[in-house]
C-alpha cells in the first residue's frame, strides 16, 4: 500500500531510456509574461508588481550586502519554486520539487556560496556570529557547537521543508481520491468539494513556502556580511 502510494512521485515517462519527467522543471518558463507587446497585458502588469514588491523587501533584508542586481537571484529562486509548485498541482505533470534531488540542488549551492564568501572575506565576523553577545564564558563552547550544527543543517532543512510540504499535500489528495470508487453519489459530491478546498489550500501553501524559503535564503545571505 505504501509503495503504491509513493509511486505517484516516481518518474515514469521515458524515451530511449532517458527520463523526460525532469523536463517539467523548466516548464515554468512558459508562464513568464513576455514584454514585447506594445501594450502590456494584465498578466505582465501583475507579475511585474509582484517582482517589484519582492525586490524592495529583499533589498531591505540584505541591508549593507545589497548591490544592484543582488536580489535577482532570490527573485529567480522564488519564481522557480512557485512555478514548480503550481505545475505539480496539475494532473499528469511530474512534480520535480517533491524530490530531494531538486531541493538540495537549490539549497546546497546557495548555502556553500554564502559560507565560503563569509569565511573567506569576513572571517572575524563569522567567528563573532558563533557566540551571541552576553553569553556566559562557561556556555561559550556549547554555543559554538550549537551554532555550528545550526549552520550545517541549514541546506537540509530548506530542502526537507520544500519536499515535505509538496509530498504531504499530494499524499492527502491521493488518499482521499482513492476512496472515491467505494462511495455513494452524495459522498462523492462531498469528496469533490473537499478536493477543491484542498487544491485551494495547496495553492496557498505553494505561495507561502516559496516566499518562506526565499526569505530564509536572503537572511542567510545577509548574515555573512
Amino acid at each position: 500500500m505504501m509503495s503504491n502510494l509513493f509511486s505517484i512521485f516516481d518518474p515514469s515517462t521515458n524515451l530511449l531510456n532517458i527520463s523526460l519527467n525532469w523536463i517539467s522543471t523548466i516548464l515554468g518558463l512558459m508562464f513568464l509574461p513576455y514584454n514585447f507587446w506594445l501594450m502590456p497585458n494584465r498578466h505582465f502588469i501583475m507579475w511585474n508588481f509582484i517582482l517589484n514588491k519582492l525586490h524592495n523587501e529583499f533589498k531591505t533584508l540584505l541591508k549593507n550586502n545589497y548591490s544592484y542586481g543582488s536580489t535577482f537571484i532570490f527573485i529567480s529562486l522564488f519564481s522557480f519554486i512557485l512555478f514548480n509548485y503550481f505545475l505539480g498541482l496539475f494532473p499528469y505533470i511530474f512534480t520535480s520539487t517533491s524530490h530531494l534531488t531538486i531541493s538540495l540542488s537549490l539549497s546546497l549551492p546557495l548555502w556553500l556560496s554564502f559560507m565560503m564568501y563569509g569565511w573567506i572575506n569576513n572571517t572575524q565576523h563569522m567567528f563573532i556570529h558563533m557566540i551571541p553577545q552576553g553569553t556566559p564564558y562557561i556556555l561559550m563552547p556549547f554555543m559554538v557547537l550549537i551554532e555550528t550544527i545550526s549552520n550545517i543543517i541549514r541546506p537540509g532543512t530548506l530542502a526537507v521543508r520544500l519536499t515535505a510540504n509538496m509530498i504531504a499535500g499530494h499524499l492527502l489528495m491521493t488518499l482521499l481520491s482513492s476512496t472515491g470508487p467505494n462511495m455513494s453519489y452524495y459522498m462523492i459530491m462531498i469528496l469533490i468539494m473537499i478536493q477543491i478546498l484542498l487544491m485551494i489550500l495547496e495553492s496557498a501553501v505553494a505561495i507561502i513556502q516559496s516566499y518562506v524559503i526565499t526569505i530564509l535564503s536572503t537572511l542567510y545571505s545577509s548574515e555573512v556580511n
